[in-house]
Order: C-alpha cells, then structure tokens, then sequence
C-alpha cells in the first residue's frame, strides 16, 4: 500500500488509474483547477482528505472515505463506482453520489441536490441528509438512524428497508415499489403517490393528501396526523391510531381508526370500508382486526 501525507494536488487527473493507495491528510484544491482526482483507480483510501474540485472518483473499485470534507466545489464526487464505504464526511457538493453499487454510508452530513441517483444496494446509518429528488431510480436501500429533509424524495425506488428514520420532504416514495418503513416518522405533503407495495408500521405519517394511488398499501399500528383526503382511489389496508382528518375515495380494503371527520364519497368505484369507534388508541388494532362491533362510515 502506498502512502501519500500532507500534499497538495490541483493537476487534471492527478492520481489517475493508481492503485493500492492510501491518502491522509492531503488536499485537492488549488489554482491548477484540476479534475478527476482519483479516476479509473483501484483499492483506495482517502483520511482526513479535503475535496474542493469536481469529479474526484469516477470508475473506481473499492474506495474508502473517512473523515474528510467534499465542499460545495466538489461537484458530482462518485460517478460509476461500486465498492464504497464513507464515514465522518461531509458530502456537499451537488450530484455527490450517481450510478454506483455497493455503498456505505455512515455518520455522514450531507446537502446535495440531485444525490443518489440511480444507486444500488446502498446502506446508510446515522446520517443526515439534505436534498431535492434524493435517491431517485435506486433500488435495495437499507436506512438506519436517517434524517433527511428535502422534497421529491425516493422517487421510483425499489426495494427498500428504512427504520428509525425522521423524513420531512414531500412527494416522497412516488412510484415506489416494495418499501417498509418501521418505526419512523415521515412528514410531507402528497405522499406516496402511485406507489406499489409500501408498507409502515409504527409510524407517525404528518401532512396533506397522503396515498393516493396505491397499490398493496398498508398501514399498521400508525398515527396520522393533519392528514386529509387521504388514500384516494388506493388499495389499502390500514389500522391507525390516530383520528384521520379525511378520507376520500378508498377503492378497496379496510381502514380502522378511533375517528375519522369525514369521508367522501363520490365516485362510485370507491369501495374501501371505513370503520371508526371511540375506542382507546391500544385497542383499535385489535378491533379492526377482528372487525369487532365498529361502526362502519358510510
């Protein structure tokens, strides 16, 4: 392995195609204004690193990121990658991370537009995150311990695991297929939209409008909350714990709450079941599971 300490480099390409290489405490910045640092390399790790030019790993197998800083300047920092693991760094610079596999993020701060895209088998743990359009076209995620705020987030991801996470964003998960999301709270407007497969359990959902266009939608043990003309025209099963604000227009399946203000119905395709009773929150998922003496909404 060899070792680079306390240098500087600002060259076009500056450590193309190397191999085996392991950089502490250097910097990529400088007047020379160069890009794609660590291009077409293998095996490398980078500590205590500074990144303030564009493009530094692209087409690189197994890489290591630890306690480092990639600067707003550092523009789409891992293209076409697979093999990475990133610890302690700040992720700043937009389009930070695109078409890799293989990822490993933890104890990271990141603000990136556009960061994620068209990603695979990414894990991620106790990280926060800002962004617009995070993670879009990514499948096999696993989340763990995420905040993250932004809009139009996971959109069209498949395959998907979040736990312990704090979501304030909007039209996330649309077109989604296959997601569980436990023990976490999403906060947004229109959420879920279109999506096929999503399930929450032990959730706290907060916002307008939220799951319309569902398919295979299903909702256990959650709360919700100033949540309105909800699961419009969705398949949905659903216990909540919470009063719901509104329903609209279920097209199939059952939903149980303690209350719910109002449900509309006027389409005549809507078909979903509504059941509410003044029940104490701990009892209603025994209840709408048994569909015990609730009073169905019409």
């Amino acid at each position: 392995m060899r070792i680079i300490a306390h240098q500087t480099f600002d060259e076009e390409r500056a450590l193309y195609g190397s191999s085996h290489v392991t950089a502490r405490n250097c910097s990529f910045d400088g007047p020379a204004d160069g890009e794609s640092a660590f291009k077409e390399c293998s095996d490398i790790t980078a500590e205590s690193c500074l990144f303030n030019l564009r493009y530094p790993f692209w087409h690189d197998c197994g890489l290591k990121v630890s306690d480092s800083e990639m600067t707003e300047n550092c523009r789409a920092a891992l293209w076409y990658s697979s093999h990475i693991q990133i610890e302690n760094t700040l992720m700043h610079g937009i389009k930070a991370l695109r078409e890799c596999s293989d990822v490993a993020i933890r104890g990271c701060d990141i603000d990136s537009p556009e960061f994620g895209w068209s990603t695979r088998d990414i894990r991620m743990m106790d990280t926060t995150a800002r962004s617009e359009y995070f993670m879009m076209h990514s499948e096999n995620l696993t989340f763990k311990g995420v905040t993250f705020s932004g809009k139009y987030s996971f959109q069209y991801v498949r395959n998907a695991t979040f736990e312990n996470c704090t979501f304030d964003t909007k039209d996330a998960f649309w077109h989604g297929e296959n997601i569980t999301v436990r023990n976490s709270t999403v906060k947004g407007e229109y959420l879920a939209w279109y999506s096929d497969g999503l399930t929450l359990e032990n959730c706290t959902i907060i916002g307008t409008q939220p799951f319309c266009y569902c398919k295979n939608l299903r909702l256990i043990n959650c709360k919700m909350i100033d949540c309105d003309l909800c699961f419009e025209k969705s398949e949905v099963e659903a216990t909540v714990t919470t009063p719901i604000d509104s329903i609209k227009n279920p097209l199939s399946g059952v939903i149980c709450a303690p209350a719910v203000g109002e449900v509309i119905r006027d389409d005549p395709a809507s078909n979903g079941r509504v059941f509410a009773h003044s029940l104490a929150l701990e009892d209603v998922a025994d209840y709408c599971e048994e569909l015990a003496p609730l009073r169905a909404i019409a």
